[in-house]
């Protein structure tokens, strides 16, 4: 039987989810703190008593990410894979691999300093988005409605003194309805999909920002985009966040490397960490 180690930092609905469903069905589970785990680079992997296959849950990216690579230094198998992580927690190098794969995705700019933020923006026009190139649950974005907000919040940026404050990611305002497509993604299926629609007075759909799910049918075009793009990072279990535009359809604007799935586990009949288990069984036995 394979033993599966599910990592942590913060324990929320999903690692809980798992591990129960896990001992439900009889598997050898542990459940480990990452912030308990020191590695040597002398260390062999039976130094560390992790199973057969880690799935890293851990919130924080670069813990996760960072983690991950020690892990399979020491010959680990993890989901998702350190390159996945590196990919999908930096939103620049996520929009440059699907890009490179041909997805279709919001119009988006780069920039590195603030002149060259506010150039791009003023020749787009407005509104427009700022995103952190880091960052998850809607935390530092901001819809720019005209000239005198986009000053004020890259002078805002500006004070801050981290090294990615200084690194500019500019997106379109995607014209459409006032919801996004989720879809939970594992290994080469689409196994759920919902709808998030935005809280009321909020234009961000996620979860943490008081958003509500709604079931959403997976359609050939759907299911087609989303494995593409899942691909295009390097696969595993992944959440893929989709706009619908009213003249070019699905883009692609995210990709979640621990993929939260609270509202879609609610809302759907299919048994979401089952399929992950399943999934990480099979990846342990290749």
């Amino acid at each position: 039987m394979v033993d599966i180690c599910i990592i942590y930092d913060k324990v929320r609905f999903e690692e809980k989810i798992l591990y129960d469903k896990a001992l439900k069905d009889g598997l050898n589970v542990q459940i480990v703190d990452a912030k308990t785990i020191a590695v040597e680079t002398n260390n062999k992997r039976n130094d560390l008593v992790l199973g057969d296959i880690v799935l890293q849950r851990s919130v924080s990216h670069f813990r996760g990410l960072y983690l991950t690579a020690c892990l399979e230094f020491l010959g680990f198998m993890v989901i998702n894979r350190s390159k996945v992580g590196e990919a999908c927690g930096n939103k620049l190098i996520t929009s440059l691999k699907l890009a490179k794969h041909k997805v279709p995705t919001p119009r988006t700019y780069f920039t590195f300093s603030a002149n060259a933020a506010k150039d791009v923006m003023n020749k787009t026009g407005y509104p427009v988005v700022l995103k952190p190139i880091v960052g998850s649950w809607g935390r530092g974005v901001f819809a720019l409605r005209d000239e005198e907000m986009a000053n004020m919040v890259v002078e805002m940026r500006e004070e801050n003194d981290t090294p990615l404050s200084r690194i500019y990611y500019v997106q379109e305002m995607v014209n459409r309805p006032p919801r996004d497509i989720r879809c939970i993604v594992v290994g080469e299926n689409v196994v759920a999909a919902i709808y998030r629609y935005a809280a009321e007075n909020e234009w961000r759909t996620n979860m943490s920002k008081g958003g509500r799910a709604e079931k959403a049918t997976i359609t050939k075009d759907l299911e087609d985009i989303a494995l593409k793009a899942a691909k295009a990072v390097g696969g595993g279990v992944l959440g893929v966040d989709l706009m619908e535009d009213r003249e070019r359809g699905l883009l692609v604007h995210e990709i979640n490397n621990t993929v939260e799935f609270r509202g879609a586990y609610h809302v759907s009949e299919v048994d979401i960490p089952g399929a992950i288990l399943d999934y990480a069984i099979k990846v342990a036995k290749k």
